[in-house]
């Protein structure tokens, strides 16, 4: 058995915050994010991590960005900052036994901050990708990373989530990811 702060991929869920087109133009390294954010969409459905997404106010701040969207399930939309305020999106968590919850979107400081800090006052263990949230300022985002590991979220990437959801060689579905592993590398 291994730390209790371990995942699986029977026990975590993948949540994607507010990647929408007119935040990411004002987002610094925002082809990186898109991508990190797709190499964790594509694998945890690999390996039947489940994900959910949503949107802010998608009225003002437009659709999720077409890299994403075709990969993401149907994404609620949303006023409060925090995905919590959405009843289905934790409702969804439970249901499905997956106490652990890797956040990766936007931005850092607002969004994903208010849902790690919603999730862990409900008993939820939150990983944050770190290569897969930002904000338009480097230092909302720095201190944000702050903020949430003091609150109690682990922090991680989207690569060791990946390999901790699959644990070892032996997977049926190793060389898959190991093959997405590859493919994002060329792109680096």
């Amino acid at each position: 058995m291994g730390h209790p702060t371990q995942m699986s991929a029977n026990d975590t869920a993948l949540l994607v915050i507010d990647v929408q087109e007119k935040l990411m133009a004002k987002i610094p390294g925002a082809e990186a994010v898109v991508r990190n954010i797709a190499f964790l969409t594509d694998a945890a459905r690999l390996v039947d991590v489940p994900v959910t997404a949503t949107e802010q106010y998608p009225r003002g701040l437009g659709p999720t960005v077409p890299e994403l969207a075709k990969r993401l399930p149907e994404r609620p939309d949303k006023t409060a900052f925090s995905c919590c305020a959405i009843p289905a999106v934790v409702e969804g968590f439970r249901r499905a036994a997956r106490p652990k919850v890797v956040l990766t979107g936007i931005e850092t400081h607002v969004c994903v901050l208010n849902t790690a800090l919603d999730l862990l006052a409900q008993d939820f263990r939150v990983y944050i990708a770190v290569d897969a949230v930002a904000s338009r300022g480097a230092l909302d985002h720095e201190l944000a990373l702050r903020c949430l590991k003091k609150a109690g979220s682990l922090i991680t990437t989207a690569e060791t989530c990946v390999f901790v959801w699959v644990g070892c060689v032996s997977h049926p579905k190793f060389k898959q990811i190991s093959a997405f592993v590859q493919e994002r590398m060329k792109i680096v």
